[in-house]
């Protein structure tokens, strides 16, 4: 197997950041670089008149976030390369899933290497998974790595 470019979504929760880590420590051997991708989800108003009455510090917000995000990307990024990975940052926004196959199929990725949050029950009926729709419309395969468990 040739692997040249994995992709690995974050989130920045803890899981995410250990799926990351377990993607550089995997890549390694196979010389690969890794395209850290944060996807920026839309916002959501329950009616128009929320929307208007929000659109004047909209803006400030959306790129208040995106900041942060690219921040934290930046941060990420830094951390593996000190420990000798090959590293590249991207920041999207729209529908995780979506934007997380879009961008594997885009940048000809041969691996996507992510957290899935073990959620069971309601709340994974109600929140669905990220993953599992990663899964279902990934063009390469999908790593993904479990919660790390409780002691």
């Amino acid at each position: 197997m040739q692997l040249k470019k994995v992709l690995v979504p974050v989130d920045f929760s803890k899981d995410s950041l250990r799926a990351a880590e377990y993607a550089r420590s995997f890549s390694k051997p196979f010389d690969a670089q890794l395209l850290l991708l944060h996807v920026i989800e839309p916002i959501y108003y329950a009616s128009p008149a929320d929307m208007y009455a929000a659109s004047p510090n909209l803006a400030l917000l959306i790129e208040e976030q995106r900041k942060a995000a690219q921040a934290h990307l930046q941060q990420l990024a830094d951390k593996l390369s000190r420990e000798g990975a090959k590293v590249q940052t991207l920041l999207k926004s729209g529908s995780p899933a979506q934007v997380i196959a879009d961008t594997a199929k885009r940048v000809k990725a041969d691996l996507i290497i992510m957290a899935t949050h073990g959620r069971t029950g309601l709340a994974h009926v109600l929140l669905g998974s990220v993953a599992e729709r990663v899964i279902r419309l990934a063009p390469c395969p999908v790593l993904t790595v479990r919660r790390a468990r409780r002691r």
